[in-house]
């Protein structure tokens, strides 16, 4: 009996389907920043170099993003049409289909996910 448990437990192991690897993919970002977005950019966590992310919402509209990165945890800036610049720190783009960008009356950013 031992041995034909091991056979089909080893094969059961094997024939599990392993999670896939998390990964920042494409999303819809909404501006709920009070201003018009002039220019988006992104770069990852600990890193200098801004890249261009595109798209320029209105404020209170939303845009598509075409987006792929092994990684997860981002910054995003949103130079802002009334020339400011809001940097929201941490973005996780994992396994989101939503991000939305708000700033509050004071400056203070935060970010939404769905």
């Amino acid at each position: 009996m031992k041995s034909i448990i091991a056979p089909l437990l080893a094969a059961a192991i094997f024939a599990a389907p392993v999670p896939a690897a998390a990964a920042a993919g494409n999303f819809t970002l909404v501006n709920r920043t009070g201003a018009a977005i002039a220019s988006l950019q992104i770069r990852r966590v600990g890193t200098s170099a801004w890249q261009s992310l595109g798209g320029n919402p209105a404020s209170g509209s939303r845009v598509a993003v075409a987006f792929a990165n092994p990684d997860c945890a981002f910054d995003i800036k949103a130079n802002l049409a009334d020339g400011q610049s809001a940097t929201f720190t941490g973005v996780n783009l994992c396994d989101v289909t939503t991000v939305t960008l708000n700033r509050g009356p004071s400056g203070d950013v935060w970010v939404d996910y769905d």
